[in-house]
């Protein structure tokens, strides 16, 4: 059995800085990676569906030129380049990645699935069917998630597909059905029927974005319905069967009638699950909750002494930056002589539709219920003057505000470059900064920025009683 300082299992948007950081530590680290490098983020994730959705608006745009006389001779696109241009971008990230890991002498990447058989030991099945054992006294746990798949019938019985499966298309889907309407779902939706799919969403709850507050899923209704989505709410579905080899139907219910929608793909995207079913946790004392993650305290530490679970895996908002904000908090308590906590984490997060969803903080409804004394900062995009002049007016920007300490709790973005605009209030939330004090800030002109002015000017906001 080979000894090690550290592994880390899954080389994630946590793993991968952490091996480096361990690395400079002067500890030899093994990283336990059962697919591509980079995790979900680079390989399936964010990389190429972000790459995708701005394809998807340049071909939106080409479309729109017709208004000033440019007029395309087909106006669609062809989806293998524009898979092919994906695919170029992941192998970037995914190259480079690679080479950064196999150029330091302290670090070694088994490509292979690995489980403990024992405590603190680890045995690696290797792609070429061989088996490694290791074993360290620091054990990181980062495998991520996958989509979670629900118990529907006759959904076993055709062939789906995942958020993952989906970026293996060379080809445009005809009609894509989608069941389930979060984030990952809007994004597919918006960009597929852009491209040329006619698309259909069928989501269980009464409306989009059910966790938001109600004004924000319907504006994201309304803009996705605008472009030709088919949007059922209030749907549950009940069965799913095969027409033909080019054909799939899906039984609802919704409004307490049965109805019939069909499409030539299917796309399940209902939430996802942790990967720890194959990693044999009860060999080495490590437990999960009754969904699979695994618990872990405000510092990242499992139940078992020098074994930690990082990004996805543990639970919470599954996104990118909160699992490499898991390594950062991690390597200040390990390293830094820094004592950093994931304990009331003020976490960002975007959809990547178009326009893009920025939010952070508190929702509307959230500073209801914890009965606080707030008022409601809200203006449409189409009175920020950039947002005018480049056509693009759809939308809105609120902030959820303290009347006592004129503070921001929490702020809703919908409009171009959405995610810059609540990463900018972002800022002001961590800094303590009054809303007042940004009204009152010169920003340059005519930028997005510039909306902070007019957004917190009295004539936007409203008490919580006027609400």
């Amino acid at each position: 059995m080979e000894k090690f300082d550290a592994i880390i299992i899954g080389s994630g948007q946590a793993g991968n800085p952490l091996a480096k950081r361990l690395s400079h530590e002067g500890m030899r680290v093994a990283i336990v990676e059962s697919a591509h490098v980079g995790g979900t983020c680079i390989n399936y994730g964010c990389t190429p569906t972000k790459t995708l959705v701005g394809l998807a608006k340049n071909v939106t745009q080409a479309r729109a030129a017709s208004k000033y006389g440019i007029v395309l001779k087909n106006e669609v696109p062809d989806y293998k380049l524009i898979s092919q241009r994906k695919d170029e971008v992941v192998g970037i990230y995914r190259k480079g990645l690679e080479k950064r890991l196999s150029e330091d002498a302290n670090i070694t990447v088994f490509h292979g699935t690995g489980s403990f058989s024992g405590y603190k030991e680890i045995q690696v099945k290797l792609s070429d069917l061989n088996y490694r054992s290791i074993t360290a006294n620091l054990i990181f746990i980062n495998t991520g998630a996958r989509a979670h798949i629900p118990n529907i019938e006759g959904l076993q019985s055709v062939n789906f597909l995942t958020s993952q499966s989906i970026l293996e298309l060379d080809y445009l889907p005809k009609e894509l059905l989608i069941i389930g309407g979060g984030y990952v779902s809007l994004e597919f939706a918006q960009l597929f029927q852009r491209l040329g799919s006619q698309v259909t969403i069928v989501e269980q709850s009464v409306r989009l974005l059910p966790k938001e507050d109600e004004d924000v899923g319907l504006e994201i209704t309304q803009i996705l319905e605008a472009e030709g989505v088919n949007i059922i709410t209030g749907a549950t579905t009940r069965r799913v069967w095969a027409n033909s080899m080019e054909s799939v139907s899906v039984e609802i219910l919704s409004e307490g009638k049965s109805q019939t929608v069909s499409g030539s793909h299917l796309l399940v995207a209902t939430g996802r699950r942790p990967n720890t079913d194959d990693l044999n946790l009860p060999e080495t004392g490590v437990q999960v909750d009754e969904k699979g993650f695994i618990p872990v305290n405000d510092y990242l530490e499992t139940k078992v002494a020098g074994i930690y679970a990082l990004g996805d895996v543990k639970g919470g908002p599954a996104f990118t930056h909160v699992s490499y904000h898991d390594y950062i908090v991690l390597t200040e308590n390990l390293f830094d002589k820094k004592t950093s906590s994931i304990r009331n984490r003020l976490i960002p997060y975007c959809v990547f539709i178009d326009p893009e969803l920025g939010r952070i903080g508190l929702t509307e409804k959230e500073a209801g219920e914890m009965g606080l004394d707030f008022s409601v900062a809200k203006m449409k995009t189409s009175f920020i003057a950039r947002a005018v002049e480049v056509g693009e007016t759809s939308g809105f920007i609120k902030a959820i505000v303290d009347n006592k300490t004129r503070k921001i709790l929490g702020v809703a973005v919908i409009c171009p470059n959405g995610g810059e605009l609540m990463s900018l209030l972002q800022v002001a939330m961590m800094g303590g900064l009054t809303y007042d004090r940004l009204r009152d800030t010169m920003f340059a002109h005519p930028t997005y920025a510039e909306a902070v002015n007019n957004l917190f000017h009295p004539a936007h906001i409203k008490s919580k009683s006027e609400l």
